[in-house]
């Protein structure tokens, strides 16, 4: 079993889980969270413990991503929340929650009284992923194209000249994040919030560590992209999109 991420960030202290008591009505059950020690503390209100731990949750959920994408993680090891939250300076809780997160997204399985799993990926599987996000976005961008005025484009030619960046510094998990950030954007034009939470779950799902070389050559994609739909040029839309996915797997 691996012993936790090299050079993991550990999480502030001021913003660790603590063990708390939180305030309940007369005649309710306790409240509690298993594992956690209620005697002798002095109460906190709710909502000031709630935002703590959803932002611990929520950093160790962006670190684990950042190592799942980085390779950091491996594919086929376990990992146990215990392990990876003594690395991180908290407990295991936040942990156990953010690999619950990640099962949901299928980045990893549960591994009864051992831990978590990072999933193997397939070339089969990366193939239907690239499939199913074509089906979904080359019509959304080729409606777009037809619809969103050439300055909408021009707004996002910043966002895509950062994942070049990205791309040429060479580290996998920055241009995955800037990656999924342009998507994320021209998705948004449609207005439609479901699609964008579709897309990038599946655009999570499909993305594996590249070499840098892929890296570049997938980000330079992005300004074709922008330059086909400012042209509405349809044919050229549905290509580099389908050229893009094929890339991701």
């Amino acid at each position: 079993m691996k012993q936790g991420l090299q050079g993991s960030p550990r999480v502030p202290a001021q913003q660790r889980t603590v063990d708390v008591e939180v305030p309940r009505e007369r005649g309710t059950a306790p409240t509690g969270v298993r594992g956690e020690h209620t005697h002798c503390e002095r109460p906190i209100p709710q909502p000031r413990a709630v935002v703590q731990r959803s932002s611990v949750r929520g950093q160790i959920l962006d670190a684990l991503r950042t190592a799942l994408v980085a390779g950091e993680l491996k594919p086929g090891e376990v990992y146990s929340a215990p392990v990876l939250g003594e690395r991180f300076g908290v407990s295991a809780t936040p942990v156990r929650e953010a690999m619950q997160q990640l099962a949901l997204e299928g980045a990893v399985e549960v591994v009864p009284n051992r831990g978590f799993r990072v999933v193997e990926r397939g070339a089969r599987e990366l193939a239907e992923l690239a499939e199913v996000r074509a089906l979904i976005e080359v019509p959304v961008m080729l409606r777009l194209a037809r619809a969103v005025p050439a300055e909408r484009w021009a707004e996002l030619r910043p966002l895509a000249e950062e994942t070049v960046r990205a791309a040429s510094s060479g580290c996998v998990a920055t241009y995955a994040e800037s990656d999924r950030a342009f998507h994320r954007a021209v998705l948004s034009l449609a207005g439609n919030e479901q699609l964008v939470q579709i897309a990038e779950d599946l655009h999570r799902r499909s993305q594996v560590r590249h070499g840098r070389t892929d890296l570049v050559a997938d980000a330079s994609q992005h300004a074709a992209l922008l330059d086909a739909l400012t042209a509405q040029d349809l044919d050229a839309v549905r290509a580099l999109v389908g050229e893009h996915f094929a890339g991701a797997s």
